[in-house]
């Protein structure tokens, strides 16, 4: 059942990857409309710069949340250079537990702003507001679904990774 967890987020991993780099391209795009609509063209679209915060949200937390199945996050790795493996084991797994409730926090109450702000219109694109949390809510769900995997993972293995020391760098 955990091959085939792994295997689901793995691709889910995958198309999240590949969604976030589409919104870093057509945010580049927007962005660059919005330079030739105010110097060329003496004329400033209006939808430009909403569009490309909401496109950023998306592809940042996207990307936080591929980060996290990686284990690219944010961590205190000396501690885990320096502890012994029982230790190492109980750190990784509190950290897994840790942000899994960190991705819940941000999906629960950023699916709680986006509701208390629907019923406003975003200034320049005629959408709602609340549109403009919902990357809070799905990137708070894949990172707790993928720091969830990742928990799994490191309960049903028995041993613990060792972590790779530091890179030396000589000077020749």
């Amino acid at each position: 059942m955990l091959l085939a967890l792994r295997h689901a987020v793995r691709m889910l991993s995958n198309v999240a990857l590949w969604i976030s780099g589409a919104g870093l391209i057509a945010m580049t795009a927007a962005v660059f409309w919005q330079v030739i609509g105010r110097y060329v063209l003496n004329a400033s679209p209006s939808w430009t710069e909403p569009l490309s915060l909401l496109l950023m949200s998306w592809f940042i937390l996207l990307g936080a949340a591929v980060g996290v199945r990686e284990g690219m996050h944010l961590g205190f790795e000396i501690g885990l250079h320096f502890a012994p493996p029982a230790v190492r084991r109980i750190m990784e797994v509190a950290t897994h537990v840790l942000v899994m409730g960190f991705g819940a926090a941000m999906a629960w109450y950023g699916w709680d702003l986006a509701m208390g702000t629907w019923s406003a219109k975003m200034a320049g694109v005629d959408l709602p507001q609340g549109v403009d949390y919902l990357p809070l809510v799905g990137g708070g769900a894949l990172i707790c679904l993928f720091s969830f995997e990742r928990l799994l993972t490191d309960l049903v293995e028995r041993s613990v990774p060792a972590v790779p020391l530091m890179p030396t760098h000589t000077v020749e």
